[in-house]
């Protein structure tokens, strides 16, 4: 197993994992969709890669079969997030057959570490119920909020 950092080189297949994670988790992805979300993947990972997107990959020979990707999100600081930045993590996915290996607990401690010496203020991400014991046992906690989040959708 090679474990690295994605490059430029490696966008089509950062859009086959990400797809593979998006229907893992959302179910149905009409025709449609993929055509569109395959478009925006394409032009975010050549605009965003190796600057504010960091993907992290496990690799069986040339194949990718885990991944996390970190997005890190400049806004102006407050007291919880002093440095103004912070991480947002993404498309923690292992392919099935590869998982309960440790994969993904390993491309998200290669996250964190890069997290800490990027000087991010926090991690933050959304568990699904599978990944949540993962996430706790790295050190992850629930994020409590005096405030209601909110979406404005257009």
């Amino acid at each position: 197993m090679i474990f690295r950092k994605a490059t430029a080189e490696d966008i089509e297949a950062l859009i086959q994992i990400r797809l593979a994670y998006l229907i893992e988790d959302y179910g149905e992805v009409t025709e449609d969709q993929m055509e569109r979300l395959r478009l925006q993947l394409s032009c975010y990972y050549a605009d965003h890669i190796g600057k504010d997107f960091i993907a992290y990959l496990a690799l069986d020979k040339e194949n990718i079969v885990s991944s996390v990707f970190l997005v890190i999100i400049e806004k102006p600081s407050n007291p919880s997030f002093i440095s103004g930045k912070v991480g947002n993590i993404l498309n923690v996915y292992t392919k099935p057959e590869y998982r309960c290996q440790g994969l993904a607990g390993r491309l998200l401690t290669q996250a964190i570490e890069e997290a800490k010496q990027l000087e991010l203020s926090y991690l933050e991400l959304k568990a699904t119920k599978a990944g949540y014991s993962l996430y706790k046992k790295l050190g992850f906690l629930e994020a409590h909020s005096d405030y209601i989040a909110m979406r404005y959708p257009l």
